[in-house]
């Protein structure tokens, strides 16, 4: 649906991260090609573009997503060997369904959001960073070239 509508020219709001998880370089050629926006949902690919209005893209140093860390945030290697599935579905911050409170307290969730990232705002991999937020606060960061970085907040619901 998504490559069909970039076709007809519809400008996309991005709600979800397997789009360009797995064809993130087809979607964003074609999105080029046909002149269409692709608008960010999630919040926080759309603090990245909150913070890129007005930037040139060509400035960005690196963008910084941030992560709470999860139901497992400061645990150690041996406390994790008999965790159990209810334990990884208890999200210190937020209610969640089951498929992305997994994700999300493995941070794999973080992982698809990287390579999201990566496609959506045309930026290297090893130019994505990734912090551990408890407070959730900071939903994410952009450091440019003049070592200025632009940070949208926003409390966490």
């Amino acid at each position: 649906p998504t490559l069909c509508a970039i076709k007809k020219g519809i400008d996309i709001a991005l709600a979800n991260k397997e789009t360009l998880v797995t064809a993130g370089e087809l979607v964003m050629k074609e999105a080029e090609k046909y002149n269409v926006n692709i608008l960010p949902v999630d919040s926080e690919h759309s603090a990245i573009f909150q913070c890129l209005n007005g930037e040139n893209k060509k400035n960005i140093e690196k963008i910084i997503l941030t992560a709470s860390g999860g139901p497992f945030r400061g645990k150690k290697k041996g406390e994790l060997v008999n965790i159990t599935k209810n334990e990884a579905l208890k999200h210190p911050n937020w209610s969640m369904g089951r498929k992305i409170s997994i994700d999300s307290s493995t941070l794999m969730n973080k992982g698809l959001e990287v390579i999201e990232a990566r496609w959506l705002f045309g930026v290297e991999q090893e130019n994505i960073d990734v912090v551990v937020h408890p407070q959730s606060i900071i939903h994410s960061m952009v450091q440019y070239t003049d070592s200025s970085i632009i940070v949208q907040l926003g409390c966490p619901d």
